[in-house]
């Protein structure tokens, strides 16, 4: 088919296009207008996707296909001023006609969906009016422009089209071609213009019949063989064994064939059929999936089938395409995986928002790149497709850079690290350093020729070289490491993981020995704390759980969790509903059961299930007595808010993930009474209470819908319609009704989907000076949206979504419903949490400052920023409530940040730190970490291969405590000063030291006692050999050691090398290898993440005991090391000080079981250990250096 666009066939084959004309009605308004026109066959294709003939009433020329917006939001809106502003002279400025399609090339007029525009304005299609839970597609439009008003030099800038490409349909049915151009300019920014056109086409008409049958004889359509005296018959049930009643049966042929319906009973009959063993049947019915059956190959006269409808799944995605980094030239994989009832049989492919062409890419999982150019760099998403819906995946990145390009920026950005309380820097006047950091991200590294969905190495950005530096402080040098080089390298391997608590939501009370199941495979159990740990598999997109209470004592929750697929573990407290006392009904009577228990308000709904409703798993009714369990979470109860199922989204039709806003959820548990049989309930109804409904745009909008357990995600079960008639009861209120069947699935909600949405901008800091640098990765951040009582905005009156995210190097973006009409339609109340405990909001009472807040004024009057607190200082501070104000778009101050308009999410995510936000931060405790070489614990692969690494192995984290008691009137800051102590490269060499202040006996006045860190002796990061840290633990004041763990003693005196201990201020030790344990003082935590290694070790240490935990300090048990300390004198000097002073003071002798030894029992005992070992001392060179006495 050539340029000219001509038709090829022997039929005459009408088309239509779009035009959109300006008509002004009655002089009030303008709209749209469809102008029909027919095609002669032969003559001309008018076609909205080729340049269309000029019209002989209204000559002109078309210009090209410009798309400047995208569908989110409010809808797809190409205004002509906008495209004016962008393209200038591309586009006159008084066009006389407006044509409109979608970037898929269907014309605007035949999406269905409801679009409006005019040639002097534009073309718009708002979400808002459409179907609900339908967005507006991607729409282009072009312009036909008077004669000679558009700039003539695309000769000069575009190469001639190509020709256009086969037609992508079968004989006889419309397709689509394409044709392609290349710019020739130099300056990308003229190469605007479309590099790609399509238009409908239709291959040539189809040859004389050739089919032939191997029995009977083929119809008159020629796409079946028929045999008169063959009858097939069927039986279709539904799941649970209930009749299929009205589903439809095809034959599968190059259109399928309608040849019957089941009856009441679930049976059909079709005569006609041949039984050859290739003819395909095809039975659907609503909500389920549709099933295939193959005719029986025989020779018998009649064959008898029988079929049982699975429900419909959404597609749901498993395998998301990755992010990637190329050099030009290369290749690349981009892989899309989706599961469904039935199963995804097609694909889309779509580039920077735009489809790819699917006749070149085949509807294929795999999308495979060859040669890349640099402008095939974006962002790429797929769509899948089955006939229960369709499901988009998340967007990849595609990086291509040129093949002399830099991978990665060599130049480290800046990364300060917080110094010691006696290093304060006068050249920054800070106690801060910079030492640098590579930010991780995917380079184009080394590949092999595989072009696999996951690359065989992943290569990131990381640190390359480093240089030693040292800080001079008050009286000593600190080394570090600086970041001096970035480079493309193999990314640092993790794993993450997932920890949590589940327990009661009315009273804390634990889940003991639950199950914890992932789709259909049990894979974790709580203990009997109700703790669970959980290693995330890394092909996870989605992490589904479903927690089962074998008590049942628990409503059965599932939860979407997140999770940091960088590695790292996440801490999350799982709520879970106390299960509802059952009733007893009978099965032959109509039953009510209300929904909702608040008191001085009357139930959310009721649950009507008629007589004779019930039935068994096989299908056969059920007549006796039936217990009931109907467990209703009321959303006007906003304590119920954490114990919401799911993360309470929906997969709309054309596959985008939306939110609904939950007006409540119930559980149903039927069973026979005699037999706990699960017993199943048709033709129940579900009457909601209009009248507690406060938000009337959601009324006709409400659904029924159920959740799907191994998706997490809701789907639609029935419409609410308002009753045809009053109800003898309640008659002074108007219920809507809905319709549903209880079979598998047993968990319900009241839902309305809600397109007004946003993002609000969230960070966590590890204290109130809200530093970049002390951002706190891994934090879980949860928002509740609240609705508020009629008349009192600040009065939240029920709760209708609950959502959490994690933060990660830039913060999070917490979504919520938002109105741009009314700033108090919605409000959220915010909270955030780290390992389980509550981090602390910005206060607004009684000192109200934006600057601490991260929201500058007059937005943050506008949002109403208040702290929990705000009213009554005896509550907790630890969360915020603020009105969901969307940002107005033409407001300068709105525009950046806290609150982002939902299709603004990247803008949200890459905001920089002095973008507006609001904070949480940790109340400052009294430790301090320093490393030589920086690492942040929150952030596995920021882990770089050094030998003074603290942790030698990023897969694998080794805490170690020690427990010192401190006998003293006053609580005391140690130091634990970890240097290398046995290893050749680091011998001498600062590993980095931990400052922790004790804590304070509650049961005794004068006694504290501190669990303080130190590195671990073991393996470096090479594997070779081990070093026992050489560490120095150094109470802070005037104090002396009074004695020494026996049993740790004795360890250290029968491993050594032995430390030397002159000084009774202090205590050195080569670290022990083995995990000791509480009866030596020594603390030892193995675990796949830093922090959570930590904080196990931290809570025993506490606890005294190898296998507790406590937040309260024992400081009579599992004591190491006990020191005196006095309050010391004004003018002496504190042991840091005297530290500083004299780093390498002759040594004194160690006390051994708090009491001094003599001098001569001090050679004594030199001599008889030189007399057992016969061993020299060892010293270890520099500033750091401490005898080693065998």
């Amino acid at each position: 088919m050539g340029p000219g666009g001509k038709m090829v066939g022997t039929k005459a084959w009408v088309f239509f296009f779009l035009v959109l004309e300006f008509t002004s009605v009655l002089g009030r308004q303008t709209m749209l207008i469809q102008s029909v026109r027919r095609v002669q066959p032969g003559k001309r294709t008018l076609s909205i996707f080729a340049k269309p003939a000029d019209s002989p009433e209204i000559p002109g020329e078309w210009t090209t296909w410009f798309n400047i917006d995208h569908p989110g939001g409010e809808g797809d809106i190409e205004r002509l001023d906008a495209i004016l502003f962008y393209y200038g002279d591309r586009v006159c400025a008084r066009p006389l006609r407006l044509e409109a399609r979608t970037t898929n090339w269907m014309p605007a007029g035949r999406t269905g969906q409801v679009v409006r525009g005019s040639p002097r304005e534009g073309f718009w299609c708002l979400n808002r009016e459409q179907r609900p839970g339908q967005n507006c597609s991607n729409y282009a439009v072009r312009f036909l422009c008077p004669p000679g008003s558009l700039r003539r030099d695309t000769e000069r800038i575009w190469s001639p089209w190509s020709p256009w490409s086969k037609c992508s349909a079968a004989c006889g049915h419309t397709g689509v071609q394409t044709r392609t151009r290349t710019c020739l300019a130099e300056t990308v920014s003229l190469c605007n213009e479309a590099a790609e056109e399509g238009r409908h086409c239709m291959d040539q008409a189809c040859s004389a019949c050739d089919m032939t049958c191997s029995m009977g004889q083929v119809n008159a359509d020629c796409d079946a063989c028929m045999c008169q005296d063959f009858v097939l018959r069927g039986a279709v049930s539904l799941p649970g064994g209930a009749p299929a009643s009205g589903a439809t049966v095809y034959l599968l042929t190059k259109t399928p064939k309608p040849l019957t319906r089941t009856d009441s009973s679930g049976r059909f009959r079709v005569p006609g059929l041949c039984p050859d063993g290739k003819s395909i049947l095809k039975i659907t019915k609503a909500k389920f999936a549709p099933i295939r059956l193959t005719m029986p190959k025989t020779r018998l006269k009649a064959v008898t089938i029988n079929a049982e409808f699975k429900r419909a799944e959404t597609p749901y995605i498993v395998m998301n395409p990755e992010t990637k980094a190329r050099r030009a030239g290369q290749s690349v994989s981009l892989c899309c995986k989706a599961t469904g009832k039935p199963s995804p049989d097609k694909y889309f492919w779509y580039h920077n928002g735009t489809l790819l062409d699917p006749s070149r890419y085949k509807h294929e999982s795999k999308l495979v790149l060859r040669n890349l150019k640099q402008d095939q760099a974006g962002e790429y998403f797929c769509k899948a497709q089955s006939d229960a819906g369709a499901v988009k995946s998340k967007v990849a990145q595609l990086t291509v850079i040129g093949p002399d390009e830099t991978p990665c920026n060599p130049t480290p950005e800046s990364y300060l690290i917080r110094l010691p309380h006696d290093c304060f820097q006068n050249a920054t006047n800070s106690f801060y350093y910079d030492v640098g950091h590579c930010p991780v991200k995917t380079c184009a590294g080394q590949q092999d020729n595989g072009i696999r969905c996951r690359d065989a190495v992943e290569n990131c950005c990381g640190i390359s070289k480093t240089e030693e530096r040292e800080i001079q402080c008050s009286g000593y040098t600190l080394p570090t490491k600086v970041a001096t080089e970035c480079s493309c390298q193999r990314c640092t391997e993790t794993r993450s993981i997932v920890r949590g608590r589940v327990s009661a939501a009315d009273n804390g009370e634990p889940m003991r020995f639950g199950h914890v199941y992932m789709g259909s495979n049990r894979v974790s159990m709580t203990g009997y704390k109700g703790t669970f740990t959980l290693h995330v598999p890394q092909d996870t997109e989605r992490l589904v759980l479903t927690f089962v209470d074998r008590l049942q004592k628990f409503v059965n929750t599932t939860k979407v969790l997140p999770f940091n697929k960088k590695g790292s573990a996440v801490f999350h407290e799982i709520k879970m509903l106390r299960r509802k006392e059952p009733i007893i009904l009978d099965a032959m009577e109509t039953n009510i059961i209300p929904l909702g228990e608040v008191d001085g308000e009357d139930p959310m709904g009721e649950l009507e299930i008629p007589s004779k409703s019930f039935y068994r798993q096989n299908g056969e009714p059920y007549t006796g007595k039936v217990k009931a369990s109907v467990t209703f979470l009321d959303p006007r109860n906003i304590s119920t808010a954490t114990a919401a199922q799911s993360d309470l989204n929906f997969i709309n039709d054309e596959g985008d993930t939306f939110p609904l806003r939950t007006y409540g959820m119930f559980s149903v548990d039927f069973t026979d009474e005699a037999t706990s049989e699960s017993l199943n309930a048709g033709k129940v109804k579900v009457h909601l209470d209009s009248t507690q409904v406060k938000m009337p745009e959601h009324v006709p909008t409400m659904k029924l819908w159920s959740l799907n357990p191994d998706t997490g995600l809701w789907e639609e079960e029935d419409d609410f319609k308002f009753e045809s008639q009053r109800r003898k009861r309640r008659e002074d209120r108007t219920f809507l009704v809905g319709n549903m069947e209880i079979r598998e699935r047993r968990l319900f909600n009241l839902d309305v989907p809600e397109s007004r949405r946003c993002f609000i901008k969230v960070r966590a800091y590890r204290s109130e000076r809200f530093l970049p640098s002390e951002q706190i990765q891994g934090v879980v951040v949860s928002a509740i949206n609240l609705e508020p009582r009629a008349g009192f905005s600040s009065n939240p009156r029920a709760w209708g979504r609950f959502d959490s995210v994690i933060t990660g190097p830039n913060g999070a973006c917490v979504p919520a419903f938002c109105d741009d009409q009314s700033p108090d339609a919605y409000s959220a109340y915010v909270l955030a949490s780290l390992a389980g405990e509550e981090l602390e909001a910005v206060e607004s009472s009684p000192k109200f400052n934006p600057n601490a807040i991260g929201v500058p004024q007059p937005y943050l009057n506008k949002l109403k920023y208040r702290r929990t607190d705000h009213e009554d200082p005896r509550v907790k501070k630890t969360a915020f409530q603020i009105s969901m104000a969307k940002p107005r778009p033409n407001s300068a101050e709105e525009s950046n940040g806290p609150i982002y308009a939902f299709e603004n999410l990247r803008a949200c995510e890459q905001a920089p730190p002095s973008a507006a936000h609001f904070r949480f931060y940790q109340i400052e405790g009294d430790r301090y970490d320093y490393n030589t070489v920086p690492f942040n614990e929150d952030d596995p692969m920021s882990w770089t291969e050094d030998y003074l690494a603290w942790w030698p192995k990023p897969m694998e984290f080794r805490a170690c405590y020690i427990k010192v008691k401190i006998v003293g009137p006053l609580e005391v800051n140690v130091r634990s000063r970890n240097m290398g102590g046995t290893h050749r490269q680091t011998v001498g060499k600062l590993y980095g030291i931990r400052d922790v202040k004790s804590t304070r006996d509650r049961d005794q006045p004068n006694v504290s006692a501190a669990c303080l860190e130190f590195k671990c002796s073991g393996m470096l990061y090479d594997q070779d050999r081990v070093d026992r840290t050489l560490v120095k633990i150094i109470p802070q004041g005037s104090c002396h050691r009074a004695s020494v763990n026996s049993m740790l003693h004795e360890y250290l005196v029968n491993h050594l090398p032995l430390a030397v201990n002159n000084d009774t201020s202090e205590y050195t030790m080569l670290a022990p290898l083995d995990p000791l344990g509480h009866n030596y003082g020594i603390y030892t935590v193995t675990d796949q993440d830093p922090r959570t290694a930590k904080e196990i070790a931290l809570g025993r240490c506490f606890d005294g005991t190898s296998d507790g935990s406590s937040r309260v300090m024992k400081s009579n048990v599992g004591v190491a090391l006990t020191f005196n300390c006095i309050e010391r004198q004004v003018g002496r000097q504190s042991a840091f000080q005297y530290l500083q002073s004299t780093p390498t003071r002759p040594p004194t002798v160690s006390t051994i079981r708090g009491r001094l030894p003599s001098r001569r029992q001090q050679r004594s005992s030199r001599a008889v250990q030189r007399q057992r070992r016969g061993v020299a001392s060892l010293r270890f060179p520099g500033a750091a250096q401490q005898p080693l006495k065998n």
